[in-house]
């Protein structure tokens, strides 16, 4: 079995657009937008989204939930944490050695939690 996909919430699509087309820039990942509500990341066995909540109620992040991304090394890890606080997400955890794992967290725009890891 293997993840089909996974989906954070936004209250700004701009935003979070700007936020993640910056983020994954360097990823050779194909963004794309099937309506207004949802814009997709795309790679090969990779698809990450953020979307207005089809419920029309505001956004909000899950407490406990997290997305992970496994960047491929040490130098990866240390550039994203550091674009994605200078894009305005906020440092959860500075690039350290955790276990046997390399990592760094931070907070999208909507608050919304992620791991970038070796």
């Amino acid at each position: 079995m293997k993840m089909n996909y996974f989906v954070v919430g936004t209250n700004d699509m701009a935003a979070a657009r700007t936020f993640y087309d910056t983020l994954f820039s360097q990823s050779g990942l194909q963004s794309m937008s099937p309506s207004e509500r949802m814009t997709y990341w795309l790679g090969k066995d990779f698809a990450f989204a953020v979307a207005k909540p089809f419920d029309t109620l505001p956004a909000t992040n899950g407490n406990g939930t997290m997305v992970g991304f496994c960047v491929g090394g040490e130098a990866e890890v240390r550039r994203l944490h550091a674009l994605a606080t200078d894009l305005g997400g906020d440092c959860e955890g500075a690039p350290n050695q955790r276990g046997p794992k390399f990592s760094a967290y931070v907070r999208d725009l909507d608050g919304n939690k992620m791991c970038f890891s070796d």
